[in-house]
């Protein structure tokens, strides 16, 4: 799991720009992987306009990121979408209930931080399906860079 990121708001193309700069690229380093090359990470993001901003793809391009092309009301294939499904229950199952922003902003940190790594995997392990249901789409998925 990469940095967990505390969002007040409603964020612009810039604060998107910040958050890359300041988590994706810290997250690279903390799990030692790579953003270029052949053992190079893939970045997926969705199709909303703050992400393929001109502000967001010259960042991707500056930084040498690829990223995963997204086909306009594509089935979603983004695991962490999954994840936040599963953080909400946890989140939901908890004794007491979070009562107030700061209560639940330490509690997602923590169930963030102790989220169950077979969950992960399982995830990860259906991604072949969900890329599988994607190339069957009407629009193709590519891989830019």
């Amino acid at each position: 799991m990469g940095r967990l990121h505390h969002i007040e708001g409603i964020i612009c193309e810039p604060d998107y720009v910040k958050i890359l700069n300041k988590d994706y690229l810290s997250t690279l380093k903390d799990l030692k992987l790579r953003q270029t090359g052949k053992e190079g990470v893939i970045f997926q993001q969705d199709n909303d306009p703050k992400h393929w901003s001109k502000v967001g793809e010259d960042w991707f391009w500056k930084k040498n990121v690829k990223c995963l092309s997204w086909p306009p009301s594509s089935p979603n294939m983004n695991i962490i979408e999954h994840v936040w499904d599963q953080l909400d229950a946890l989140i939901c199952a908890c004794y007491p209930l979070p009562c107030n922003k700061e209560e639940l902003w330490t509690a997602l940190q923590e169930e963030w931080d102790n989220f169950p790594q077979a969950a992960l995997d399982k995830l990860f392990e259906s991604m072949p399906h969900h890329v599988a249901e994607g190339l069957r789409w009407p629009h193709q998925i590519l891989i830019t860079s």
